[in-house]
C-alpha cells in the first residue's frame, strides 16, 4: 500500500486514488472459491451446463469478485506510515452489475469518499470502488467500502 501522511490522505477526498493491477479470474480460481465456500452451483463449476445459459459459460461468484477487493486495495489504498493495523469495517452498498466470465480479468478503481477521525489514533475511511472487467463497458460491481486504520 502506498504511504501518505494523514494530511495528504485528507487532501485526496473526493478524488480517485488509484487503479489496481489486472487480476485473472480463471476456472481454477473459480473452482477453488466454490470449494472453499461450498457454493458449487453449475454456472460456476460446470462449463458444459453453463454454456447452455445466457452467460455462455462459467462465471465467477459475485463474492469471489468482492473478495478480491483486499488484493486490489493493496495496490492503491493510501496508508499512514505509522499504521499499526487496518481492519475491514464493512460496506454501505454493494451491487453486482455484470457477470465475470471465466478467463476474464478484473481491476479495481478506488475513490476516497470519506476520511474521518473516530478517536485518538483511529480513522475511518470509505472508498467508492468500481471493479472493471477488461474489454467490457459495464463493471462487475460497485461498492462503498468502509475501513478503519489505527495509527
Amino acid at each position: 500500500m502506498p504511504i501518505a501522511s494523514l494530511d495528504d490522505i485528507r487532501a485526496r477526498l473526493g478524488q480517485e486514488i488509484g487503479v489496481s493491477d489486472w487480476i485473472l479470474i480463471d476456472q481454477a480460481r473459480i473452482d477453488a472459491f466454490a470449494e472453499v465456500t461450498e457454493d458449487n452451483q453449475f454456472i460456476h463449476v460446470d462449463p458444459e451446463a453453463a454454456a447452455r445459459t445466457p452467460f455462455g459459460g462459467t462465471v465467477a461468484h459475485g463474492f469471489l469478485t468482492l473478495s478480491l477487493l483486499s488484493r486490489m486495495a493493496a495496490d492503491v489504498m493510501l496508508r499512514p506510515e505509522a499504521t499499526k493495523m487496518g481492519v475491514n469495517y464493512g460496506f454501505e452498498r454493494v451491487r453486482f452489475l455484470a457477470p465475470v466470465r471465466a478467463d476474464q480479468r478484473v481491476r479495481g478503481r478506488f475513490t476516497l469518499a470519506a476520511f474521518d477521525e473516530k478517536g485518538p489514533g483511529r480513522h475511518q475511511f470509505v472508498h467508492g470502488v468500481t471493479v472493471e472487467i477488461e474489454g467490457e463497458d459495464k463493471p462487475a460491481l460497485v461498492a462503498d467500502w468502509i475501513g478503519m486504520i489505527f495509527v
